[in-house]
């Protein structure tokens, strides 16, 4: 079971691009309680979340488990006047992902990625390898040979 690849992680495989594959084992309410769990440093670890324009354009917001979106941040990074939360049973349908799993990296649909300007306090971040339970460490120097994306300020703080 700890061998098993994800989409994610191939095609970061294809590209050759270096990721240090997590697995946690258990039930997990929140990126921070892995994050914890795993002896992780919160800050640098990355919740996926999934969101939808006015004309059915895609977004994946990506922020620190420390903090939460900022709708009006979120939607003002990518032009938009809202953005709305996919609903838990929208995402599989529509991003190939179920909610606690999802990653920017292979959705279903065309998704534009913006990462919490934050992930440039460091040299490396943790994000959802697409399946719950299994993370990738990146370095953030990778991140543009693996997605096209924006840096942006997006989060409300909620922990230090």
């Amino acid at each position: 079971m700890q061998n098993e690849k994800t989409n994610p992680m191939r095609h970061l495989d294809k590209l050759k691009i270096p990721y240090e594959p997590i697995h946690t084992e258990g039930e997990f309410v929140s990126g921070l309680d892995v994050a914890m769990a795993n002896g992780q440093d919160p800050s640098r670890v990355f919740k996926s979340l999934m969101t939808m324009g006015k004309e059915k354009c895609y977004y994946c917001f990506m922020v620190p488990v420390t903090g939460e979106l900022d709708l009006k941040k979120a939607a003002a990074s990518v032009g938009e006047k809202s953005v709305t939360m996919l609903k838990s049973d929208q995402l599989l349908p529509l991003m190939g992902y179920v909610h606690g799993g999802c990653s920017p990296l292979c959705t279903k649909r065309p998704v534009r990625i913006i990462i919490d300007s934050s992930a440039t306090d460091a040299d490396y971040m943790y994000f959802s390898a697409g399946k719950v339970g299994w993370q990738m460490k990146v370095n953030v120097s990778d991140l543009p040979k693996m997605m096209e994306f924006q840096y942006a300020d997006i989060r409300k703080q909620i922990f230090d």
